[in-house]
């Protein structure tokens, strides 16, 4: 699978900084929700209440797992992910280890490391 194939999808959620307008994260899941994919954030470290906390409170079938984290945080994502039977992952620039994409390989999880913003940017639904 490629990353392109992977807007075949509709159900994302964008993990990282997602209430900051100047990152990646942000401009992300905007830019998905823009052109109609069911798309929402999570951040671990979030204290505003705004968005989830974990893969757990999203309230549906998650699809793809967008990775815009530190990659500390992102293995504990994927491990929720695979708890949860989410088998794909885009694994924003940065965001990626080798811890993840071992875990992600022993698992059966497809782990594509990529940039969402670049896929969309011909994205026509």
């Amino acid at each position: 699978m490629i990353a392109h194939e992977l807007l075949n999808y509709k159900n994302w959620v964008v993990v990282g900084d997602v209430l900051d307008e100047k990152k990646y994260a942000f401009k992300i899941l905007e830019r998905l929700k823009d052109v109609g994919f069911n798309a929402v954030g999570v951040n671990p470290r979030d204290t505003t209440g705004k968005v989830y906390k974990t893969l757990e409170e999203v309230p549906f079938d998650i699809s793809v797992v967008d990775l815009c984290i530190n990659p500390a945080i992102g293995l504990k994502i994927v491990q929720d992910a695979e708890n949860l039977k989410i088998n794909k992952v885009l694994i924003q620039p940065g965001a990626g280890s080798i811890d993840i994409l071992s875990l992600c390989k022993n698992k059966g999880i497809i782990a594509i490391e990529g940039c969402a913003l670049v896929e969309l940017g011909n994205y026509n639904p």
